[in-house]
């Protein structure tokens, strides 16, 4: 199974700015990764090609980093995921940034009903709220604060 997840939100702040917030990723500062009730973004050493770890069950490794601009992690967990997931910061004009996060894998085997049953929902939910990090971090305040589904808040009740 094919799976292409794109997540972006539209940025008032320079792309130095907006990138900025992608080097934080799993340090102590960290500033766009979703903090509340969620896993923790953990590598073993600070956010740079071939740092491993992961969030929850999540694991993967820093393919590519290039600082303020972009990140892609490889994963190696859970079982059946193929693929990456990535950070970009888009230049939309001088004082404007798309900030995308893209998500392509191959799901085999277990991850063919554990990925659109449990894990696509929570990875959507995580992601609107690192988004709304991202523009509270960069305007001071969220237009549209994301807010998680009922199946979304089940699954969280169920895992805890």
């Amino acid at each position: 199974m094919a799976v292409y997840n794109v997540h972006e939100r539209l940025l008032a702040a320079k792309r130095s700015e907006a990138g900025a917030l992608i080097d934080t990723l799993a340090s102590s500062d960290d500033k766009l990764w979703p903090q509340a009730g969620w896993p923790a973004m953990l590598l073993d050493r600070p956010l740079a090609t071939g740092a491993a770890g992961g969030h929850g069950p999540v694991r993967y490794t820093v393919a590519v980093h290039v600082p303020s601009q972009w990140v892609r992690f490889t994963f190696s967990g859970p079982r059946g995921f193929h693929g990456f997931h990535e950070y970009a910061a888009l230049a939309v004009d001088e004082e404007h940034t798309l900030l995308r996060h893209t998500l392509a894998m191959t799901a085999r085997g277990p991850a063919r009903l554990t990925w659109p049953l449990l894990f696509r929902p929570l990875h959507d939910a995580c992601l609107e709220d690192s988004l709304d990090r991202a523009e509270l971090a960069c305007s001071g305040e969220v237009t549209s604060a994301a807010r998680w589904s009922r199946y979304v808040r089940l699954l969280r009740a169920l895992m805890r």
